[in-house]
């Protein structure tokens, strides 16, 4: 194999560039492999640190959702009861208003009856004292004279229209 020289195979130098190999391996390996593991560690742990942190976030938003929820929820029950209340504390006192004014236009409406009763009794006392005031003065022009039965049905006349005149 004398002219293939420059494609011929040399055991010792394919053993050399093996144990260079090796060696640039092992070197690399000490010296490189170790910082270059170590800080893809460190990258990996930040990772699973963020995203530990953002899972937290969201269930810590999440939590705050709902729990702003329910807030907003009692919020809404206290002021609807708070507007039932007041409705129902309005009725109340406008149906006392209402039967306050009832039992006053009750005592308007019965002082103005006795008023009117009084007046009424009033009124027919003088008629009777007016009445009494006639006979008595008809009695008196009767027993002034004697009375033929002609004057006697005039002066019956004249008590009976002055009567109805009152």
């Amino acid at each position: 194999m004398g002219n293939m020289g420059f494609l011929s195979i040399d055991v010792t130098t394919i053993i050399g560039t093996l144990l260079n190999t090796l060696i640039l391996f092992l070197v690399i390996r000490k010296f490189l492999f170790g910082r270059v593991n170590a800080i893809l560690e460190e990258r990996q742990k930040y990772v699973e640190t963020t995203y530990e942190e953002a899972d937290n976030a969201k269930a810590e938003a999440a939590a705050l959702e709902e729990e702003y929820t329910k807030k907003l929820q009692t919020a809404k029950e206290e002021s609807a009861e708070i507007v039932r209340n007041a409705t129902q504390k309005a009725n109340i006192r406008s149906e006392e208003i209402i039967s306050a004014a009832k039992t006053e236009a009750a005592g308007i409406i019965s002082k103005a009856n006795e008023d009117i009763e009084r007046e009424k009794k009033h009124a027919l006392n003088q008629i009777k004292d007016e009445i009494s005031d006639i006979a008595i003065a008809v009695a008196t022009k009767v027993v002034e004279k004697e009375i033929s039965e002609k004057d006697n049905e005039k002066l019956i006349s004249d008590f009976i229209a002055n009567v109805g005149e009152l």
